[in-house]
């Protein structure tokens, strides 16, 4: 059995991700849940013969000097694989995940609706929060490939790795995978303006550079996409300026007044049909409303301003959990389960609701 025969596996298992680990059989992720493979647990040489063969010198190097690396794994006739490769207890592990080869659609990923706008904008930031494993990167996706298919553009992505590989249409894509294209994310950050793009997927907006970074880009024209790792939309702004000193708040929130199109944060939920996992998200667009707000520091009410904005798409978890639960595509204990408040979405499913003059 070679690391390739595994990840074959995988795709014949339908499994998004597989974990390898000393003392335990390969273990795949099927609909959410982990499944031990009926085979004897690893030893510390199996493992480190099956994950040798992905590791070169670079990888290698990394490893001694982090713990860890983060690479893609190509596969002609079988696919694509994010790898996280890392130590534990002093062996090697490994974390898989398979990449679909085709950029799957906004219907296929059963994605609200609304959230197409986020392709229509011609300027401007998109963010993207939530867990690992949320489906953020296959969101995003499918948001560029909607452009992809619908504009003349230059798009271009900074990715560590790169995970779903994209076809020209009528767009000209460019990808650049931090340490095979480009030495470090920095200097992929800091060309990116200088290779003449329309569209930006910058990844991770890990720190205060690269928020200033996207931030100038958007200001400049561009229309930029990120990820962030917050629990909602309205907590992303809070986030965003605490990376940054007090006394450059008011520049920030300044510019994300102007520039910020959209925050969305996302969870992967099972659905109620055995195999099927549906996307919850809570999409902020920035209404003129939220966008005063923000403007004049007044953050703390953004999330009531969230949950009233229907006009202009807007929809909390709350909201978008109750949606699903009516529609459905997951169950009532899913739902309460992925509530950030199950007392308020419970009162919803009941078609109660708070407003200013109390409930409703």
């Amino acid at each position: 059995m070679t690391i390739n025969d595994l990840l074959a596996a995988m795709g014949k298992h339908g499994a998004s991700d597989m974990h390898l680990r000393v003392g335990e059989p390969p273990v795949f992720r099927v609909s959410g849940d982990l499944v031990r493979l009926k085979s004897p647990p690893l030893t510390g040489e199996q493992v480190q013969e099956l994950l040798g063969g992905l590791l070169d010198e670079r990888l290698q190097g990394e490893m001694k000097a982090r713990g860890y690396a983060d690479f893609s794994h190509a596969i002609d006739g079988v696919g694509r694989f994010r790898c996280n490769v890392f130590k534990s207890l002093g062996k090697l592990s490994a974390a898989i995940r398979r990449v679909k080869p085709k950029v799957p659609t906004y219907d296929e990923l059963s994605l609200p609706l609304q959230l197409r706008k986020c392709a229509a904008y011609e300027q401007g930031l998109v963010l993207i929060g939530g867990i690992t494993g949320s489906g953020k990167s296959t969101t995003l996706a499918a948001i560029l490939d909607d452009i992809n298919h619908s504009r003349r553009c230059h798009i271009l992505t900074i990715e560590d790795p790169v995970e779903y590989v994209f076809v020209d249409d009528k767009a000209v894509i460019n990808q650049r995978e931090v340490f095979t294209d480009v030495a470090t994310f920095d200097d992929a950050l800091r060309s990116a303006v200088r290779e003449d793009p329309d569209v930006m997927l910058l990844g991770e907006m890990r720190d205060a550079d690269t928020i200033e970074t996207a931030l100038t880009a958007a200001e400049t024209g561009h229309l930029v996409f990120g990820t962030i790792h917050s629990s909602g939309a309205p907590q992303t702004l809070g986030r965003i300026l605490d990376m940054f000193p007090q006394a450059k708040h008011a520049q920030i929130r300044t510019s994300l007044a102007f520039n910020l199109r959209c925050i969305m944060n996302q969870k992967l939920l099972p659905g109620v049909q055995k195999g099927t996992m549906f996307p919850c998200v809570e999409m902020m667009f920035t209404s003129p409303l939220i966008k005063k707000l923000i403007q004049d520091g007044e953050i703390a009410k953004v999330a009531e301003a969230l949950a009233k904005d229907r006009e202009n798409g807007c929809e909390t978890y709350a909201q978008a959990l109750n949606r699903l639960h009516k529609a459905g595509s997951i169950s009532m204990d899913t739902a309460l389960a992925a509530a950030p408040n199950p007392e308020e979405l419970r009162m919803m499913m009941r078609g109660i609701t708070i407003s200013d003059g109390g409930i409703v």
